[in-house]
């Protein structure tokens, strides 16, 4: 896992460090409270227990402000961990940040990708073809 030091929705710091000892999913989108991004973050919340059950930490990083994540997990319940990182290092570490293309436009931004760790922080999967509306099932299958 590439090291990373960013905060989390309640403003307090969180490095790679923290989540080396449990199965982690890491999940990049591109923005709270948009269409897509709430699809997948409703996803993964209706899923929760199933993917605890199966030992998975669950953990979402955009570039949003922690107060933003705060928002977004306080509107749709959400039960997992959102990162702030607002100056893209850690999704750029990642391999997540990229040029992406809206209504012809080229621009840089965070791709959709999730990225799945084991207790000991090796990488054993990366999802580039997100189903928002099914993204706990991609993880499960």
């Amino acid at each position: 896992m590439p090291y990373f030091e960013v905060v989390n929705q309640n403003g307090e710091k969180v490095t790679s460090n923290d989540l080396i000892g449990r199965k982690t999913i890491i999940y990049f989108y591109p923005k709270d409270n948009t269409s897509g991004c709430t699809a997948e973050a409703c996803n993964l919340r209706d899923n929760y227990q199933a993917l605890v059950a199966k030992g998975y930490n669950v953990v979402g990083v955009s570039k949003d402000s922690a107060t933003s994540h705060r928002k977004f997990i306080d509107k749709y319940s959400l039960p997992f961990t959102l990162l702030a990182d607002t100056a893209t290092d850690m999704i750029q570490s990642f391999g997540a940040w990229g040029e992406k293309t809206m209504y012809g436009r080229k621009y840089m931004g965070t791709m959709r990708r999730t990225y799945i760790f084991d207790e000991q922080g090796v990488l054993t999967q990366i999802i580039e073809n997100v189903d928002t509306k099914n993204h706990a099932a991609q993880i499960l299958e």
